[in-house]
């Protein structure tokens, strides 16, 4: 049976509005909901495409040890700020034609004046790439030791930088990737935490009304009537400068959800005050259903493309807030590595004005910002077929 694009029973051919066949009539009312949402979602070409690209950063994260050419840690003083090299993919050769990646070395000057080097494209000497490198030796998902990486150049100490260097030698494009992890994640942990307690006390909230909906909603408003960058000051301030990375991140997660519930609470508020009368709660309370299984398994799933437009909403939020942090040394810092982190260099205008690439991390957040949003706009519009 062919997936049909169709749409409340009407079905577009050829620029025309035609009423469907009778089979395509009968596939459509007796398609599964998951169905109806794939034919609904894969309409939207933008959500498609944001969602191609949020499935290639989070294919990032996870194999990002054997994307990325070297380690994090790896640098060279003698190339600080050199710029990206030019990827070459035909090598013309005395013996003929061949295709093997290689980009060109560096002719690396001191400038007098300046007191800094610069750096020229050097033709007579090649330095060339192959697939599948063994270089600096990581462990794949923190279990399977390997040494083996996407790609890398032939000599271990030759000099390859595809998006540039920064300030102390390091491959940016490595710590792109390496940033990626991060920046994603801190997503997804925030927006569990924000979820969780948006359904929450947005639920209790709608449902029992009184004086318990006027408490939350009096901390609801609390909350937001604080302007964020205080809010994020007084919060970040209260993390030790000693702290190990790995528990300031836990941190800066917990700071991100701790700001971001109350605008799904106030949604999740108005919808349970307009379900809690509706005919079949008031029958699952005939039935004898608990107050906690009319919430969970009856009324949340009724406003399912809520939730999920606002899970897949509240992500660019919270890797813009963590970038944000980050930038302003507020949030994660060295030795982890995200995109916030890495911006931190661009905040120099000379190195910015000798070294652009150092903003590529900037273009990383637009895009995954853009995608997520094109995703939840796209699955928004499919969690409600009927819509």
């Amino acid at each position: 049976m062919s997936e049909l694009e169709l749409e409340v029973g009407l079905h577009v051919r050829e620029g025309r509005r035609e009423r469907p066949s009778a089979q395509e009539d009968v596939e459509y009312y007796v398609a599964s909901q998951w169905r109806l949402m794939w034919w609904r979602f894969r309409r939207h070409r933008l959500a498609v495409v944001g969602g191609i690209v949020t499935i290639a950063f989070y294919l990032v994260v996870v194999f990002a040890e054997f994307l990325a050419p070297f380690s994090p840690e790896a640098y060279n003083g003698r190339y600080t700020y050199a710029p990206p090299q030019r990827l070459h993919l035909i090598d013309h050769t005395e013996d003929g034609i061949r295709i093997q990646p290689y980009v060109y070395d560096y002719k690396v000057e001191v400038d007098q004046v300046a007191l800094r080097r610069t750096f020229s494209v050097d033709e007579s000497a090649k330095h060339y790439l192959r697939f599948l490198a063994k270089a600096a030796p990581y462990e794949l998902f923190g279990l399977i030791e390997m040494d083996v990486h996407l790609f890398g150049p032939v000599e271990e100490d030759a000099p390859m930088f595809l998006l540039g260097a920064d300030r102390l030698g390091r491959d940016l494009l490595t710590h792109l990737i390496y940033g990626t992890r991060i920046s994603m994640t801190i997503g997804l942990v925030g927006v569990a935490l924000s979820l969780f307690l948006g359904i929450l006390l947005g639920a209790i909230s709608g449902y029992y009304g009184g004086s318990v909906d006027t408490l939350i909603q009096r901390v609801i408003e609390f909350v937001r009537s604080i302007p964020s960058v205080p809010l994020w000051l007084g919060l970040a301030a209260a993390v030790p400068l000693d702290w190990p990375p790995l528990r300031v991140y836990f941190m800066v997660t917990v700071i991100l959800s701790l700001i971001g519930w109350t605008n799904l609470a106030r949604a999740v508020r108005g919808r349970f005050l307009s379900l809690r009368t509706e005919d079949f709660v008031l029958a699952a309370r005939l039935d004898g259903a608990s107050q906690w299984r009319i919430i969970w398994r009856h009324m949340v799933p009724s406003f399912l493309s809520h939730i999920i437009a606002s899970i897949t909403l509240s992500i660019p939020f919270m890797i813009i807030n963590e970038t944000t942090l980050s930038f302003l040394g507020l949030g994660l810092r060295p030795p982890i590595i995200s995109w916030g982190v890495l911006l931190q260099a661009a905040q120099n205008i000379r190195a910015v004005a000798t070294a652009p690439w150092l903003l590529l991390p900037g273009g990383a957040v637009v895009t995954a910002v853009l995608a997520l949003n094109f995703l939840g706009e796209g699955l928004r519009d499919a969690a409600d077929p009927y819509g």
